[in-house]
């Protein structure tokens, strides 16, 4: 009987490949940093291939793979493989999501204790052979407030090793509801007054168009006096030219940074240079621990997947049959905008989704089309690959309920779908269809109808139906020189409630978001990518 061939072509902990080893039906090639002539003699004999991200898996490679049903990464981000290409060939990708949890919560936890009593700044000092014990004063964690940006696995860990210090914990994440965050003993907060608030802000988001340069002169000017910021989630969350310019004039007390926006970080950069930084280089997932974890679940991975055909931890497999989610096409795609749209236009905690099914829809589409909303509205703030798998076990990670109901078709619609977000300040929806040109259509928002096409840049805006407020909202674009490519407006009735979707040709800016909001019967501005 033939071995399941495995073909290693980067450095994986071999502890943790150990199980691979020993299973008499595996056989592993271990070709770390391959040249061409190896991977063209062994990629097409390979049936499972396992990556950190030094090897990249191309299309052209895939082609090559004739006998590959499997890639595993050993690490969270797959930028390196080609999934889309993967996903058509029929091979799955796996990774190892949580195995770097706690090596990077408590590198964060190190970066704070450092930051609060200048550990790294009186090391170098007496080394140099300096003896400065009143320069180097540092603060106590206890009775302290630490705020986290992002409260997904990493966060959680770290408040929970904050409270054992003794320590106020203030949460922001729009998809944790308060009652989930009252489990761990933190308190839900809204990003300005978490930034307003805290002693120390520790960053876990994911980069997505909205938190992209979260952190910039704006957002530096909310900070509390003399608080700290640590960031070992992603370094494009900042704009490290404001952060600079936060430290040198001390509108920052400091800052402890392990990612940063371009790697390695240049070594001209003025961070480099500042006292009250420290800086490490991307160690975050960098213990004997987290190497042996990574490669721990990926063979278990392989092992499941060779003896049951089980997939753990999938990202791009469906969890449903692939000719039914062929079959609902454009609806499943509308499904999936809907979901965008709303999770862009939420400001509070994510309780629940409900989709409601007006209409006759295919049989077993219910499912499918509510787990592609939750999907779209997840991916509006995760950075790595959402699936059909994934999706469900993220929402109860999150304790996102999601539900079905059904209805009658309105008039004037065969079939409508409408997604409802239930959050701690109320709920908000969505309704939309496929039109028989096979065109997708937002034809309501919460009790407002509309009628727009889910596509490109938009921004949303909800306000009183005043006479003048939409050539004032005109002439406030075109004085940004912003182009309208369509604007579509519905209200409840004269000089009531209204809500406008403007689609735009260029990204609106902060500061015109910003104006936008001070136009007189403008009461919330939103923007929206589709």
């Amino acid at each position: 009987m033939d071995k399941f061939r495995i073909l290693v072509t980067d450095k994986i902990d071999p502890k943790g490949l150990e199980p691979l080893q020993q299973d008499p039906a595996c056989e592993l090639v271990m070709a770390v940093t391959p040249s061409d002539a190896t991977l063209e003699s062994e990629v097409p004999k390979a049936e499972a291939w396992l990556v950190r991200s030094e090897t990249k898996i191309t299309a052209q490679w895939l082609e090559k793979a004739g006998a590959l049903k499997l890639i595993g990464r050993a690490g969270v981000g797959v930028d390196n493989i080609d999934v889309k290409d993967a996903s058509r060939r029929g091979i799955a990708v796996v990774n190892a999501p949580a195995a770097n949890t706690i090596s990077a919560c408590e590198h964060t936890f190190g970066l704070m204790l450092a930051l609060a009593r200048n550990i790294a700044q009186a090391d170098g000092r007496l080394k140099a052979g300096g003896w400065d014990r009143s320069k180097f004063m540092g603060t106590e964690l206890q009775e302290k407030t630490l705020g986290l940006a992002g409260f997904g696995r990493i966060g959680r860990e770290v408040a929970k090793r904050a409270r054992a210090f003794g320590m106020k914990v203030l949460a922001y994440d729009p998809f944790i509801s308060a009652e989930q965050a009252e489990q761990f003993g933190v308190t839900l907060s809204d990003f300005k007054p978490l930034l307003e608030n805290s002693d120390y802000v520790s960053l876990h988001m994911p980069v997505t168009e909205k938190t992209r340069g979260i952190i910039d002169a704006k957002t530096l000017g909310w900070f509390k006096k003399d608080a700290r910021l640590i960031n070992c989630a992603r370094g494009e969350l900042i704009v490290e030219k404001d952060l600079i310019e936060a430290l040198k004039s001390g509108k920052l007390k400091g800052a402890a940074l392990d990612v940063f926006d371009g790697e390695p970080l240049d070594v001209k950069s003025e961070l480099r240079g500042l006292s009250n930084v420290i800086l490490t280089p991307h160690l975050g997932a960098s213990t004997e621990e987290a190497q042996f974890k990574v490669a721990e679940e990926l063979s278990k991975s392989v092992l499941e997947f060779r003896t049951k055909g089980l997939v753990r931890n999938a990202i791009n497999l469906p969890g449903f049959d692939p000719d039914q989610l062929e079959s609902l096409g454009a609806t499943l795609d509308l499904a999936d905008k809907l979901g965008r749209f709303l999770g862009q236009t939420l400001d509070s905690g994510l309780k629940g989704i409900r989709c409601r099914f007006h209409g006759e829809f295919p049989d077993g589409a219910r499912r499918p089309l509510s787990v592609a909303a939750v999907k779209g509205a997840l991916s509006t703030i995760m950075d790595f690959t959402l699936s059909f798998i994934n999706t469900p076990i993220l929402a109860m990670e999150r304790g996102i309920e999601i539900s079905e109901s059904t209805a009658p078709s309105p008039e004037g619609y065969a079939r409508l779908l409408t997604v409802t977000a239930v959050t701690d300040k109320g709920e908000r929806s969505v309704s939309g269809t496929v039109g028989d040109d096979g065109k997708l259509r937002i034809v309501r928002l919460d009790e407002l109808f509309v009628d727009v096409s889910p596509e490109g840049r938009m921004l949303v805006l909800s306000n009183d139906d005043t006479p003048g407020i939409i050539g004032a909202v005109g002439s406030l674009l075109g004085a940004h020189d912003v182009n309208i490519a369509d604007m579509r407006v519905g209200r409840k009735s004269a000089r009531g409630e209204a809500v406008m979707v403007i689609t735009l040709d260029e990204e609106p800016s902060a500061e015109l978001q910003s104006e936008l909001k001070k136009v007189p019967g403008v009461k919330t501005v939103r923007g929206v990518v589709l």
